[in-house]
């Protein structure tokens, strides 16, 4: 399981989550911040300090948050 940056981090990118995380998982992409799932250790450091609470469980993602875990994996699959 991962966390996953869905729309609420969209153009936003405080950072935040970035500073917290424990194995920098999380990277800066152009129109959003994204946590890498092969990586990602599940601590939830990123998600209790997100100041847009954008970040979500994996399995706790909606149908219509799904694309954003498709977007993360697409993003680091490069």
């Amino acid at each position: 399981m991962a966390f996953v940056i869905t729309s609420p981090c969209k153009d936003e990118k405080a950072g935040e989550c970035m500073t917290v995380c424990p194995v920098d998982c999380i990277v800066e992409g152009p129109d959003q911040f994204y946590i890498d799932p092969d990586v990602c250790i599940d601590c939830g450091a990123c998600k209790a300090v997100c100041p847009v609470d954008a970040i979500e469980e994996e399995y706790d993602l909606s149908p219509e948050q799904e694309v954003y875990l498709e977007k993360a994996e697409a993003f680091f699959s490069r």
